[in-house]
Order: structure tokens, then sequence, then C-alpha cells
């Protein structure tokens, strides 16, 4: 968010202060006990929701119409209808970063789960369900007690971690469409009252408005003299469908999200907020989106100002509001909207659009159904906060998602019985620094050193450093505490002072003097020593992974306001750590690519290697998708179904079409058509855990081809499950597999296409191939499944699979 004139910021503060100060009952409108306002037609519940907004959109004036276009939307006193705040955060947890929310009341602080790239290393669905619930829920609360004076949540951010230097890639899912496509279902159901699996919402009445940003191919803030709000991102068709537009694709269609907001950049020359075919075409009439667009913080006004793409302002908001916007974070809707009417650039039925969504969501809120206590959610308050359930979630969200990297010679989990600890960094003592960015205050803090005493109670500490960016380093105290005992943790990485919005990091190494004093303190330390990274993106530590001295890694994230205890759980063996990366992690050369680069693909020619695991034909520090646990899991393919394939059958048009390289292929527009279903087949997998402890890990089931380029990816993640084991216990788990899904790509027209060729199912080493075979009698291609193992199992049996392709 860009914020707005420190003069208008501090108004607003001022303004929303007051009304919250003032009662403590919520604001509503259509009052009961005010018969001037309760006759009104948009008052009455019994009429559908359009039919209300209709009337209350037609009996204001073009004044009044106008104030409503901007996040501090004021009151309109007339008709009873209270101010409303648009602008409220809750990327992890419900946060004071916007406007809408105070903690200046009976609830003085919110439950704060760990940052989001730690939590979708857990590859847990359900569990992205049930955080969203409870900040669902906890928004509610302080909905209920007076204390918001809004209940639209900008959350979740959903663009790719394309780049390892983005500041904001740590409030993302990562870098995997898929996996933020998913993240996205889950969190925005949570947070919106829906079922896990969705249908739950009745009427459409919500919980609380969940909002996907930031639409679309957002993914660079300030790097080398670049800014997000001069940015004009240039695209490929073919990345931009299956990279950059499924997350939000899935977003609208599946989680039925009732917000977006579209970014500040360009893509290909047309600022987001300005683009008619991005907003109306492809979200409101291919995606059959509902819900209200809103602009990132002045993205209206840098249409004129930065981008230079609308000639005078009023052109910006005719050209904002005709492509589909309704919502100005700003007030450059305010201040020129009027203007712009009046010089026939810009039409009142235009603003009436764009009002009738916006209304359309106070009404889903239940905002115009009279006093909120008399109605669904209205029972819930302050007792509902921070409760002991949703802090024990956000301490098992820390557990699941902390990756362990490294663990030579077994040396971790330390036994509880060591006489003594040394605690070494400045990440280690700062609990600040657990919550990352977009955070509320948490119900508690508990640093890790302080979980880390409580299980030795001789542990001595040093900073190391002067601040995180370790521009000095005292290292030689620091080796002086490190030989005194007999294990050494130390917490290192970045804080949001390397990485944050609005800064984008310049190299992928340790700040200043971190590298010196880890391996100064590991070559004096008594025994290998262990490395707890602190940090969203990922840091070239390639030193550390080669280094005999350093027994142990771990990656815990920003790991919210129970991550010090996790971080201790783990590192003295009362959890099993089982996160798997969400990201790749590269090496330090690789920010010899400019950042500004948006293709996915790799070009060999030029020597350009390509992003994110699908396409990255580089050197990896540690892979996606890559995570240790204190146990060894093994996996077998149990069974996969039969089932035949055609790609005449699942074609929407009966025919089959070749490319330029004589490949036959099939277009693929909609997965869920009737064919498509027909087509499932599923992949039974077999889990042993062969560790002593029991643990919880993340299996993935990849799909791979043997023809690669021509853009398609080296493999894609088709599906993923968080299961649970005891020591010794063997499970099978069953992934359903659509290959109008899982089996396409992209062309270079940015058509989504079936082609024929090899495939494999992959899950961890074992993968069975999907070959191709012509038989010369018919003509046909057809694929049949086969095993292909690391090492020859008698208790798996290939199982053949036709997949006939009729070309």
């Amino acid at each position: 968010m860009r914020l707005h004139s420190n003069i208008q910021l501090l108004l607003c503060l001022i303004l929303t202060t007051l009304v919250l100060t003032e009662s403590t009952q919520p604001p509503f409108a259509c009052d009961s006990s005010k018969p001037a306002t309760k006759s009104f037609p948009f008052c009455k519940t019994t009429l559908p929701i359009s039919a209300r907004v209709k009337d209350l959109v037609s009996r204001l004036t073009l004044d009044e119409k106008i104030l409503q276009l901007v996040n501090t939307a004021p009151a309109i006193p007339r008709l009873g209808i209270p101010a409303y705040e648009w602008w409220s955060e809750a990327l992890h947890g419900v946060s004071n970063s916007g406007y809408g929310i105070r903690f200046n009341g009976t609830i003085k602080s919110a439950t704060s789960f760990p940052q989001v790239i730690l939590t979708a290393a857990s590859f847990d669905a359900q569990l992205w369900y049930r955080i969203g619930q409870a900040i669902g829920l906890e928004a509610r609360a302080v909905y209920n007690e007076g204390q918001a004076n809004g209940m639209t949540f900008w959350a979740p951010n959903i663009n790719v971690f394309r780049d390892p230097r983005w500041g904001r890639g740590q409030e993302t899912p990562g870098e995997d469409p898929l996996v933020s496509g998913k993240y996205a279902i889950s969190y925005v159901r949570g947070v919106q009252g829906d079922k896990f699996e969705g249908g739950g919402l009745k009427d459409g009445h919500l919980q609380a408005s969940a909002c996907c940003k930031h639409f679309t191919a957002y993914d660079l803030d300030h790097w080398n003299g670049v800014s997000r709000f001069g940015y004009d991102a240039k695209v490929t068709k073919q990345d931009l469908a299956d990279t950059y537009q499924p997350p939000f694709q899935s977003c609208i269609q599946r989680a039925g999200a009732s917000g977006i907001m579209c970014a500040y950049n360009r893509v290909n020359g047309v600022p987001n907020c300005a683009d008619e075919n991005l907003l109306s075409n492809i979200a409101r009439k291919q995606w059959g989106f509902q819900g209200y667009i809103t602009s990132d913080c002045d993205a209206v006004s840098i249409i004129y100002e930065v981008h230079k793409y609308a000639k005078t302002p009023e052109d910006a908001v005719a050209e904002v509001l005709k492509a589909g916007m309704d919502l100005d974070c700003g007030f450059y809707l305010k201040n020129h909207t009027k203007s712009a009417v009046q010089k026939k650039k810009l039409l009142e039925s235009d603003i009436d659009r764009a009002l009738s969504n916006l209304f359309t969501m106070r009404m889903r809120l239940g905002l115009f159904n009279g006093n909120p206590a008399t109605l669904p959610y209205g029972s819930i308050g302050p007792n509902q906060v921070c409760t002991k359930a949703h802090q024990d979630l956000a301490l098992d969200a820390a557990r699941n998602g902390i990756v362990l990297l490294k663990n030579s010679g077994k040396l971790l989990p330390l036994k509880k019985t060591i006489s003594s600890l040394a605690v070494i960094g400045p990440n280690a003592n700062s609990a600040y620094t657990l919550v990352g960015n977009y955070a509320g205050p948490p119900c508690k803090s508990i640093e890790p050193l302080k979980a880390l005493q409580s299980y030795v109670k001789n542990t001595q500490y040093h900073k190391g450093c002067n601040f995180v960016n370790c521009t000095s380093a005292s290292i030689n105290e620091a080796v002086e505490v490190a030989r005194k005992a007999d294990y050494v943790v130390l917490f290192m990485g970045l804080d949001q002072g390397e990485e944050r919005e609005d800064f984008d990091r310049v190299d992928l190494v340790l700040p200043g003097k971190q590298q010196d004093l880890i391996t100064s303190v590991a070559k004096a330390a008594k025994k290998p020593v262990i490395l707890v990274m602190i940090c969203g993106g990922p840091v070239d530590i390639s030193f550390a992974k080669r280094d005999p001295k350093i027994g142990g890694i771990l990656w815990a994230g920003y790991p919210g306001e129970s991550g010090g205890i996790a971080i201790a759980e783990i590192l003295f063996g009362d959890h099993n750590p089982g996160g798997k990366l969400p990201m790749t992690w590269y090496p330090k050369e690789f920010i010899k690519i400019p950042m500004t680069d948006m293709r996915m693909r790799p070009q060999p020619s030029t020597g350009y290697p390509g992003r994110t695991y699908r396409f990255y034909t580089g050197r990896k520090v540690y892979r996606f998708g890559y995570g240790l646990s204190y146990s060894k899991y093994t996996y077998e393919f149990v069974s996969v179904t039969q089932n035949k394939l055609s790609l005449t059958q699942i074609s929407s048009t009966k025919t089959t079409l070749q490319n330029s390289d004589s490949v036959h292929y099939t277009l693929i527009s909609d997965t869920e058509t009737e064919s498509c279903e027909k087509a499932k087949f599923s992949a039974t997998i077999g889990i042993q855990n062969h560790g002593e402890m029991e643990g919880k890990h993340a299996v993935l089931l990849f799909v791979k081809q043997n023809e690669i380029g021509n853009g398609k990816a080296m493999k894609q993640l088709a599906a993923f499950e968080s299961v649970k084991t005891k020591s010794g216990e063997r499970i099978e788990v069953e992934f359903v597999i659509s290959p109008c899904e899982h089996f396409r790509t992209a062309n270079e027209d940015g058509l989504m296409v079936i082609e024929e060729g090899s495939r494999y199912l992959a899950v961890g080493d074992q993968q069975y191939e999907i070959s191709r075979i012509v038989d010369d009698g018919c003509d046909d291609v057809f694929f049949e499944l086969e095993s292909l193992m690391p090492s020859p199992s008698p208790s798996l049996i290939p199982l053949p699979i036709p997949f006939r392709i009729n070309p």
C-alpha cells in the first residue's frame, strides 16, 4: 500500500479514532429504532439485494455518489447510512495496518499467525482454511465490539513469487500457481464463512470479505531505480495464461472472493486499474466475478502522474471507472470525478455501476440489515479473539511450516539433557521480527531465546551483530560464548529492514558480516552448530550447506507469535519437522538476471535460465519442495485406476489440431466439462514412516514431461497432501489426476492445450512413466502407464494404463 500525504493520513486516523472511541456499538444502517430510515426499500431484507441497492443508489445526489467511491466513505446522515472504511488488512491475522481496525478498546490484540510464505510450506489446505476461519471470526468480533469501521479485508496476496529478491515474496504462498490458487481457495472460504469445500454461504452473506491482490503480474516493488508505481511489466500471453493469472482465476471461480485489488503496474503498456479487458472481460465476464474491484492505494493517481497513460486527471478517472474498477484507495476519484462528468468524459451511469458493486458488498456483510447483534455473526465477541484454540493453531502452523534443510550425522534433535547452550545472533531475542509485515499486535510474544531457555537453564546469549544488517559484528565475544557451551544455535537471516514492501533486495547473500560471524562461531564450537534462518525470501547459504561444522539448518520464515516455541520444540524433538520449501533457493549469481525480466521460460540461446522450479535450468541452493524430517519416509505407487484418454473425446470441438512442429493437441478452455470429468483418474500412493517419531509432512505429486522445450514446464505440481503417520506406520493417500488440468500447458498464444507426448507421475524418488506408443494398425497414438523406480521393489507391480489419442 502506498500512503497518502501525511496531512491526509493524520486526518483519516484522527477521524477514524474518534468514530471508534465514541461508542462501542458497531456502525450499521437501517436502524429499526429510527422510523425515518427503516422504511426505505433498501432497508427491507425481504427484497433481493439487487433491488435494495438499486433503490439506495437512486436516492443519492451526484456529490454523495462521488464521496462513496473512495476507501474512506463518509456517512450519509439523511439516509441513516454510517461512514465506512474499506481498507482493512488481515494477511496473517487481523491487523491495524489499514484504517478500518483499531485495537483501542476491549480488544487489544489478535492472533498473529506465521507469515504466509511459511504457512504455505506446510502444503496443508485444511490448515490454511482453519487459519482463514480464525481470522474471519476475530475480524467479526472486532467489528461487533465497535472497534472496526469496515469488514473488507485486503488479503490474501496471491502473486507468484517469481523473483527471489522481491521484498513482498514473504506475503505470498510461494512460486507455484497451483499452490497460490489452493491457498486462495482455503483462506478466502475460511475468512468469508464458507465451508472448506465451498457452497456454504447462505444467500451470499459473508462473515467478512476477502480480497485477492494484486491483479496482475505484480511482483516488483523497488529495484535498481525501477518502482512499482511506474513499472511496465512485459509479459507474454503464454506466461500470463499458466503462471500469473491462474491464482486469480481460482480465487474468483472456486474461492468466491468478494474483492479483487488491481495493481499499480502496467502490463504490456496498460495500467492494471485501467484495463477493461482485464477487469471486465476476463474477471467479470469470463470468470464470473461478482464482487467489488478496488485500486491499490493511489494507483489511480499514478495513471496520470507517473504512467502518463492518461492526459488529464479526469481522463484517469474515466479510464478506471469505464474499465470496471469500483473503488479508489485514495482521493483521486473524490477530487476529479465530478469534473470528469461535467467534461462529458464520464457518465453518471458509470458511477452507478461502481456504487452498485460497493453497496452490494456492504449488504452482503449484513451492514444494512439493522442491529448486527440480532443477526448471524452478531454473537461473536471479544471472548473469541486470542482464544487458546487460535493460539494453538498459530503454534501448529509454525511447527508444520518450518523446514529442516540440513541434519548431518543426525545432530538434531538435541537431547534435553544437555548441560549448556549458546544462543547467538540478531534474530534470537526479537519477537517483533518473527511476525513479519502487515501484522497487528499479537496475543503473545515469545522470543526464540526465551523458548530455548525453558529447555536448557544454562543458556548463554550473545547478539553477535549490532543489527540484522550486521554492519558491525562482535565476532570475538560471540566466539568466546560459543566455546564454553556444549551446543550452539545461531539465529541469523533477514528482517523487515532487509526485505519489505517498497524494498526489494539487491543481492541474495546474508547481510553485512553475518557469514563471517557464522563461520567463526562454527569453527570455534565444540560440536557442529545449528543455523536457524529467519527470513521470507531465499538466501544463498551454500557455504553453510557445505560446511561440516554446521550440522543443522532450519528455515523458519517469519513464524508468527508462537514461532519461538515452535523452533525450540523442533530443535529438542517435541515436534518432527515436515515442511517443504514453497520456493526455489537460487544462488547468489542469479542477481545477474534483471528483476524486470518477467519471462518464466528459459532461453538457452541467450543464457537466460528461466524462473521457478517449473522452468529454471540453473544451479539451485535448495529446490522447490525440499525438506527433511527426523523420520525417513518412503513412497510407492500402489494403484492407478484404469482410464482411457482420447484427445478427441475431451476436446470441446471433438477434433484435434497440429502445431508447427506437427504435434497433435487439443484446446482446453474449461476443465470442468463433462468430458474432462470423465477423463479423471486416481493414483494411490503408499507412504511409510520408517523413523522413531510420529511425523506430519507434505506429500507432493508432480507431473513431468520427457519432451521439454517449446515453453513446456520440466515438471508441474499436480496435487499435494499433508499426512500424519506414527512411527512404523504405513498409510495410503489417493490423489485425483485431471488430465484437463494437470496435463495441459499454455501455448504461445496463451491458449491452454493438451499435447500428445510422454508424461510421468512423480512422488519422492518414485515415478511412473506414461510412455507414448504408436499403433501402426490404426494410426492411433496412446499412452501406457508403467513404473520407473530407482531400485526394484517387489511390492510395486506395473499397472498398464492406456491413454489413446486419435490425432
